[in-house]
């Protein structure tokens, strides 16, 4: 079926629905916020679909999101008189959408709008608060989107393609020519973001732990720990411009400046995000989706196996940021941010595929296991002899030989120490 997930299983609870690719899950906005896509093109027939099931699967899936800022992506085209949902459908599927979900959605934004949803605008608007109507963005080319979205990460069917592609032609006397694409600019010697792990450590005295992720995480641990919600926020996009110009600059940051500590936890996220290569490397994307094949018992064991194929500066660091995620998970009672609940936040942040954005279905093998190394951080990043582990799988060509005795390496003269929390596991572990 087009647009079908190959990764789909047949037990997943909305699969009826979920088969036919209509809603999917597209990486983060620029402003690090989780992006869902809505594409009407891929609707079947009304007498195909049930529409009730589909409105509960579209709450299915923001429910794994609603806590967190999210942006929605709603591709009108394909939408017809076969496919279109009644009125009344449209009006009780508003009103189901309470204020769980409309809170953090921070922008919809509706591709190729036609004289319908203007209509349909009108008739809803009595029902549409003013504060939600502001967050209506219309974009009536895809090329519109690149202000807003990483745009190739986005999971735009084809057929839509091929419309923009014919309205861009049908407008071409119309529009202005394209501007021509300058040429990159050349490195800072001080730059911190899009650089590889290696740039930066030869551009820090061979420093393991890139600068922007131990000033963060040092700030975090003094300041941020006891924050609720702590990592669900976004920040103005100005704001985290700036202190990214101010990094790659080499210029200092004092996170105190600016009143929110929630600013420190987005900065984290956008280094990670923009890595050219995530921390869990490409070659690790496979290996991980199949963690949910394995056993419970097994899967510490196996996250162990797959975290010795990293090259040894990537499990350093990974190391080190899980302590961290390690120790915040630890107040949860404080910050409601438990290792489920990271894990959810930095799954897509640490591992993507090399090609596209993950599909909708492989964020539950990614999010386990990033909510494994959370909360099993002590007995997975331990050396073997301590976790009872002899014989795991001989390293890959140029992957640690073993597991580290020390991940977090020395840092330069500033009065900052990184440390690995030390604070042991609880006896009463939820199986994962």
């Amino acid at each position: 079926m087009a647009g079908q997930d190959p990764a789909l299983s047949t037990s997943h609870p909305f699969y009826d629905v979920a088969r036919h690719g209509i809603l999917q899950v597209a990486g983060d906005d620029r402003f690090g916020r989780r992006v869902v896509t809505f594409s009407c093109c891929r609707m079947p027939p009304s007498h195909e679909l049930d529409h009730q099931r589909l409105l509960e699967y579209l709450k299915y899936t923001l429910d794994q999101y609603v806590e967190n800022d999210y942006t929605i992506v709603y591709f009108h085209y394909g939408l017809n008189s076969r496919n279109k949902p009644s009125l009344g459908w449209l009006q009780s599927a508003y009103k189901e959408f309470d204020r769980k979900y409309k809170k953090n959605l921070k922008a919809l934004y509706v591709v190729h709008p036609t004289s319908f949803i203007k209509v349909l605008w009108n008739i809803f608007k009595p029902l549409i608060s003013h504060k939600f109507g502001k967050k209506v963005t219309y974009f009536n080319y895809l090329s519109e989107l690149h202000e807003h979205l990483k745009y190739d990460q986005l999971i735009i069917p084809p057929e839509v393609l091929r419309y923009d592609e014919k309205l861009q032609s049908l407008h071409e006397g119309r529009m202005p020519p394209p501007t021509k694409t300058p040429p990159p600019r050349p490195l800072l010697p001080t730059q911190q973001f899009g650089v590889s792990l290696q740039y930066l450590k030869d551009k820090n005295q061979g420093e393991l732990i890139p600068p922007v992720l131990r000033f963060t995480v040092t700030y975090l641990r003094q300041k941020g720990l006891h924050t609720e919600g702590l990592f669900r926020r976004s920040a103005s996009v100005q704001t985290v411009r700036e202190i990214q110009r101010l990094y790659n600059q080499g210029k200092p940051v004092n996170f105190d400046d600016y009143g929110d500590i929630h600013i420190p936890a987005v900065i984290l996220k956008t280094f990670l995000r923009e890595l050219p290569q995530p921390l869990l490397t490409f070659q690790a994307y496979e290996q991980i989706l199949g963690i949910t094949c394995v056993e419970s018992s097994l899967r510490v064991t196996c996250c162990r196996q797959i975290l010795r194929s990293l090259p040894e500066h990537n499990y350093v660091v990974l190391r080190y940021l899980m302590g961290f995620l390690h120790a915040v998970s630890q107040e949860s009672i404080f910050n409601k941010m438990n290792s489920s609940n990271l894990a959810c936040v930095f799954g897509l942040n640490l591992i993507w595929p090399s090609q596209g954005s993950s599909s909708l279905s492989a964020l539950v093998p990614l999010n386990l296991f990033t909510e494994l190394l959370i909360e099993y951080y002590e007995k997975i990043f331990s050396a073997p002899e301590a976790s009872g582990e002899h014989s795991l799988a001989p390293p890959q060509q140029g992957s640690r030989a073993a597991p580290l005795q020390e991940a977090v390496p020395r840092t330069r003269a500033t009065g900052l120490t990184p440390t690995i929390p030390p604070s042991p596991l609880t006896v009463a572990r939820r199986r994962l």
